[in-house]
């Protein structure tokens, strides 16, 4: 049995770009979600006094946008209905990387570009996979299995070159095909990915500074 949020979504699926269409200009206002930053880390997390900036994620087209992505089918992309994001994607992930980093506090500082800190170094993050995935249509409903991965770069801005590159992917199945627990399952999904890559980037960086003192002052 295929519940609510799904099926209207697999009704979109089956009536192509006209029951897209309808469904995006219905009348009913949009739902707002938004995510949570990563505030637990490990206790042996090194401290670094450095200054460190987190750019937007770079994104493709499906996921840079602030509706909800499932895929029906590994080809095909679609939205939850009448649901969306509280800003594009990529901003909702490099806010959240900002804050978890914050939230470590094992940062001399961390920031956008756009505030104008000056960076000892820049956190590059692709974000990859940022969807849902139908996997089953079972008798107790649809599961979903929520996909979140990024690649995370780290550039020594004072050498202009970049000093680590990884993946951390994320997968979690919903507990159901509603969209209130698809959305809990994002942010398990994004909290574990940004866990991950915050404690990986501060343990590059701490290696990498203490390498090469800067015995020059900027």
């Amino acid at each position: 049995m295929i519940k609510p949020a799904l099926a209207m979504l697999m009704v979109v699926l089956f009536g192509g770009c006209a029951g897209l269409g309808t469904l995006q200009q219905a009348a009913k206002p949009n739902d707002l979600y938004l995510l949570t930053p990563k505030s637990t880390f490990s206790s042996a997390l090194p401290r670094i006094e450095k200054q460190i900036v987190v750019q937007e994620p770079s994104a493709t087209a499906a996921v840079n946008t602030d509706q909800i992505a499932i895929q029906p089918t590994p080809l095909q992309v679609q939205y939850l209905p009448r649901a969306r994001w509280v800003d594009r994607a990529p901003l909702i992930v490099q806010t959240l990387l900002i804050e978890s980093f914050e939230n470590s506090g094992k940062v001399a500082a961390v920031g956008r570009s756009t505030v104008g800190l000056r960076a000892d170094y820049i956190i590059v993050p692709d974000l990859r996979e940022f969807q849902g995935v139908v996997v089953a249509d079972t008798e107790n409903g649809t599961k979903v299995r929520i996909e979140v991965r990024m690649n995370i770069k780290v550039i020594d801005e004072y050498e202009d070159k970049i000093i680590a590159s990884s993946s951390f992917q994320e997968n979690v199945v919903a507990t159901s095909d509603q969209t209130p627990d698809l959305i809990s399952a994002f942010d398990l999904a994004l909290g574990r990915a940004m866990r991950d890559s915050v404690e990986w980037s501060i343990r590059k960086i701490n290696t990498h500074a203490a390498n090469n003192p800067r015995s020059i002052p900027r």
